[in-house]
Parts: structure tokens; C-alpha cells; sequence
């Protein structure tokens, strides 16, 4: 009697990770084929709808919100696509419709027109592995089972078995090769493709924000200086002062005494203020060991899932760590979350930071100078940041920093 392969041995893990494989292909090729079917559907009611809105008089709520729903499909294909080319946390599509990420629409018609585009394209190819499937199944049947003489039908129905189990192992082996030409075709005509004008606007308005920033921290040194270190040392001559002109020996020891007191609270005003400029536990532990003290310090568990195999060049990664700083601030003050996470990557050349909270949202552009802040840090090194949040959460900020390790 034949042994039934025992969990965990080598037969079992073979069948289960066949199975997974399969489940997986199956769904892959499921969830296009929904995408694609939802893309045509939307394809064709979004010119009806413009149309009517001129015509019919309708107003422009069924448009915005077909247009404001094929966004939101461009922005899940877009993450899809980022997952199955292994750019985990790459959620800057996210398209929700609010005006809170940077997702595939770059503010002008041209992140419109790319979504449209998509719309076509994959309103086809999403379906079609599917639709050529199910074709080559029919194509099948008619030969063997109809075509063939009914007395040869057991010879027939076992072609059609081998034939169709010779077209199944050809999708599960093809699967991997649809997945990734429909992923980089979605990433192809979602992504912006800046031109040479605007990319010389965004360094130009790069190069500002950065005068900006480094003109704010000056003078932020300068405030914390004047009204820190650089009074307590006029007290600290004060009391000194005092002392030495009393002529009571009690008088004179209490004034050293708060000269001395007054000195200590000098001492850790400018070890506060060296920490603002470069903490020093970014020397001695890194880019990973510094978010994690950072972490320490929030109110709130903060999960941390750091892969860091070497370390960014000193100025960005002091950046990238000031950012994280700020974004967890952010978290600590303003969301109402009661949990946060953080997540830290080096990926084809490229450090991703994401930093999440389930906190109440939205975070807006527009509001408040934390976001803008920090999109003005990591503009210096060229980089990005693409916002994430919905009205009830959760939030993720996603940034972005080309950079190598060492």
C-alpha cells in the first residue's frame, strides 16, 4: 500500500509549494482579468458620461466620479504592478482621489491621459490570457469530442485529458512571464515620464527649498543660541560677579553655587542643540539603530522592520534619518493612532523609508509645515515622498532617496 507523503517531508513541501504556485497563477491571471474587464467598462463610460454632461445636462458628479474611479483602479494596478516587481512599499500610486499621494496623476492632463491609456490597454491584455485559455479549451472540444467518431470517444476523451493538462503546466509556466510584461507595462504608462522643462523646474524649485530649509536651520541655531546657551553663560558672569563683589562669605557661596547650577543647564541646552544638528547616535549605531531610538521615544508600540545591509553616505543619511524623526513626531502629535509602524529598505539603488500609524487621517499637503518639511529634506538628495492617507487611516508616508551603501 502506498505511503500518503507525511507533513513536513520533501513530497509534502513539493505538492504544497505546486499548490501554492498554482493557487497563485490562477489568481493572478483572475485578478487581471477583473482589472481588465473593470478598465473596459470604464473605458466606455467615461466618454458617455462626458458627453451626456453637455448634453443632457447632468453636471459633472457621474464624470468626476468615473474619472475619479479609474484613478483609483490605475492606483491599485500601480501597487500590484510595484509588489510583483518586487518594489515592496512602492504605494506612491496610491490614487485615492483626495489629493494626498503623488500616485499617477502629476496634477496636470498627462497623469489623465496616462490613466486613460491604461484604461485601453489593459481593458485588452488583462482579459486576454484568460479569454485564450478558455479558447484553446473550446478549440479542443470541438476537435475531439465533436469532429471524432463517437466509437473512438474513450481515445478521444484521453487526448483531450493529456492536452488539457499539456495547457495547464503551459499557463503555470507562462504565469510568471504575463505577470511581469503586465506589470512593467502598467508601471510604463502609469509612471510620469518628466520632460527636460519640468525636470529643470523641479531642481530649480529643489535647489530653493533647500536654500530655504538651510537659511530656517540657521536660524533656528541662531534662536536656540540666543536664548539658550548665550543667556545662561550672561548669567552665569552675572552671579559671578556677584559673588566676587560680596562681601558675605554665605552670599558668596550661594551665588556659585547657581553659577555652577545655571552652567550645567548651558552644557545641556548646546548637547540638546549638537543633537539637532547630527545626533550622535547616528555615528555610533547607524541609520537603523537611530530610528530605532527614535522609535523608543514615541508614546505608542512602533513596529520596526529594518533590512539595512550597509550605510547610506553621512548627508543622506542624516537626512532620511531627521525625516523619520519628523514623520513619527507627526504620528505622536496629531494622529490619535494607537499603534505605528516602520519600514526601511535599500532596493535596486534606491532607500525606501515608509512610515505608517492607524491614526484617524487624512494627512494633506496643504496643511501644516511637517509634510512640507520633509519634502524639502529629502529634495536636496533627489528625493521623494508620496502620501497615503484616507479619511479614518490608516496613513503611510513613503520616501524615496537614490542613494548607494556602503
Amino acid at each position: 500500500m502506498a505511503r500518503r507523503p507525511s507533513p513536513g517531508g520533501p513530497a509534502w513541501r513539493v505538492v504544497t509549494g505546486l499548490a501554492a504556485y498554482a493557487l497563485k497563477a490562477v489568481t493572478g491571471l483572475a485578478l487581471n482579468a477583473v482589472t481588465g474587464v473593470a478598465a473596459l467598462a470604464l473605458l466606455v463610460l467615461v466618454p458617455v458620461s462626458a458627453v451626456l454632461v453637455p448634453v443632457a445636462g447632468l453636471g459633472r458628479g457621474p464624470l468626476g466620479r468615473l474619472l475619479a474611479a479609474a484613478r483609483r483602479l490605475a492606483g491599485f494596478q500601480r501597487r500590484w504592478a510595484g509588489r510583483t516587481l518586487g518594489l515592496d512599499g512602492d504605494s506612491d500610486g496610491d490614487g485615492d482621489g483626495d489629493g494626498n499621494s503623488s500616485g499617477t496623476s502629476d496634477g496636470d492632463g498627462g497623469g489623465r491621459w496616462r490613466e486613460l491609456a491604461w484604461l485601453a490597454v489593459h481593458g485588452v491584455t488583462g482579459p486576454a490570457p484568460l479569454v485564450a485559455v478558455w479558447a484553446m479549451l473550446s478549440a479542443l472540444d470541438y476537435v475531439f469530442l465533436r469532429l471524432r467518431p463517437a466509437e473512438t470517444s474513450l481515445l478521444n476523451t484521453f487526448a483531450l485529458s493529456m492536452s488539457t493538462v499539456a495547457i495547464a503546466v503551459v499557463v503555470l509556466l507562462a504565469v510568471p512571464l504575463f505577470r511581469t510584461g503586465q506589470a512593467r507595462l502598467a508601471r510604463r504608462l502609469l509612471d510620469a515620464r518628466p520632460t527636460p522643462d519640468t525636470r529643470i523646474r523641479e531642481l530649480t524649485a529643489s535647489r530653493a527649498a533647500l536654500v530655504d530649509a538651510r537659511a530656517a536651520e540657521l536660524r533656528r541655531i541662531e534662536r536656540d543660541l540666543h536664548d539658550g546657551a548665550q543667556a545662561k553663560l550672561i548669567a552665569i558672569r552675572m552671579h559671578l560677579g556677584l559673588a566676587r563683589g560680596s562681601g558675605d562669605p554665605d552670599e558668596t557661596l550661594r551665588m556659585i553655587d547657581e553659577a555652577r547650577e545655571i552652567a550645567g543647564q548651558a552644557l545641556s541646552d548646546l548637547r540638546d542643540l549638537v543633537r539637532g544638528i547630527h545626533p550622535p547616535v547616528l555615528t555610533d549605531r547607524g541609520l537603523a539603530g537611530a530610528i530605532e531610538a527614535s522609535a523608543l521615544l514615541c508614546p505608542m508600540p512602533v513596529e520596526i522592520d529594518i533590512d539595512l545591509p550597509g550605510r547610506p553616505q553621512p548627508p543622506v543619511e542624516s537626512a532620511v534619518y531627521f525625516a523619520a524623526a519628523e514623520a513619527l513626531t507627526n504620528v505622536t502629535k496629531h494622529s490619535g493612532a494607537s499603534r505605528a509602524w516602520v519600514r526601511l529598505r535599500h532596493t535596486a539603488g534606491v532607500l525606501r523609508l515608509t512610515v505608517g500609524d492607524d491614526g484617524g487621517g487624512p494627512v494633506r499637503r496643504d496643511r501644516g509645515t511637517g509634510v512640507r518639511g520633509i519634502e524639502d529634506r529629502l529634495s536636496a538628495f533627489d528625493g521623494s515622498l508620496a502620501v497615503s492617507s484616507l479619511p479614518g487611516g490608516p496613513t503611510e508616508l513613503t520616501m524615496e532617496v537614490p542613494c548607494a551603501l556602503s
